[in-house]
Parts: structure tokens; C-alpha cells; sequence
């Protein structure tokens, strides 16, 4: 699949309805950098009118998780990836528009190549922050991916 903002969000529909449902979109995708925004409405709302955090946690996990499954696709190999870990902190109410981003190319690159090298599995740490419209960081959230390269 070439990753593009309009057929990862195409593809959202079918497999990952709650995050299409929930507003996540994918804004932008290069092989360094994923950018996703989801927006504060009734569906992905928590009782005190701004955003569940598992809302923040599913749009924070995308931007990481879409430069792994690029990073794969690039190497032309098999690699099982896997979510081992997560932390998240929460600074201020999330409310408007939030945007995630998570620039961990290279990272990635290289542990999925070290990976080729040893036969042996490798865990990275990637991060996504949440900042909304005034540019103020509201969360943040630290992924632990697990990459091993299929023999």
C-alpha cells in the first residue's frame, strides 16, 4: 500500500473504525515525520467536556505506528511490530483541534536494520505530543515498539 494521507484514512474506515469514527485524521506522511490531528466533539468527549484520553492515546499512536509500518514497507522485508509499553503524561484540557506528530524515521530505520543484522528483536521508544490550536502542549505520549525481522 503506498502511504498517503487519503487512502490511510480510507483504510481507517474498514480497519480501524473507532479511530475514523472518533475524528483522527492523517494530515501528512513522510518517511521521517507522520502528523495526525483529531478534534474535540460529543463522540470522543470525556464528562468534563474535553477529550477522553484513550481518544488522545488512539490519535497519538498513529504517527508512530504509521512510520514503523512505512519503515517495513521501505525495507522489503517481514517484520512482526508490536506496542510493548506506553506512558503518557496530560498537561492541560484537550478541547478544538489537537495534533499529533511523531518524528522517528530514523530510529526506526535503524533498528529494523540492526534487527537484519542480529536475527534478534529491538525495542525503540517513540514519541507523539499533542499540542492544540494555540500551540500549547495539552499531552504526551512515549510508545515502546517491539521490531523483529521475520526469517
Amino acid at each position: 500500500m503506498k502511504f498517503t494521507p487519503a487512502k490511510v484514512n480510507f483504510f481507517n474506515f474498514f480497519k480501524l473504525p473507532l479511530a475514523f469514527f472518533g475524528g483522527v485524521k492523517v494530515k501528512s506522511i513522510t518517511d521521517n515525520e507522520v502528523v495526525v490531528t483529531i478534534k474535540h466533539r460529543w463522540i470522543n468527549q470525556n464528562p468534563f467536556k474535553s477529550m477522553f484520553w484513550a481518544a488522545q492515546g488512539m490519535a497519538a499512536e498513529l504517527p508512530t505506528g504509521l512510520l514503523v509500518m512505512k519503515a517495513i514497507y521501505n525495507s522489503k522485508r517481514k517484520v512482526s511490530m508490536l506496542v510493548t509499553h506506553q506512558e503518557a503524561q496530560f498537561f492541560k484540557k484537550a478541547t478544538g483541534r489537537i495534533t499529533f506528530s511523531c518524528k522517528g524515521g530514523n530510529e526506526i530505520k535503524k533498528a529494523i536494520q540492526t534487527s537484519i543484522e542480529t536475527g534478534e528483536g529491538q525495542k525503540l521508544w517513540l514519541s507523539s505530543e499533542g499540542i492544540n490550536e494555540d500551540g500549547v502542549v495539552v499531552s504526551s505520549f512515549k510508545f515502546q515498539w517491539s521490531l523483529r525481522v521475520k526469517p
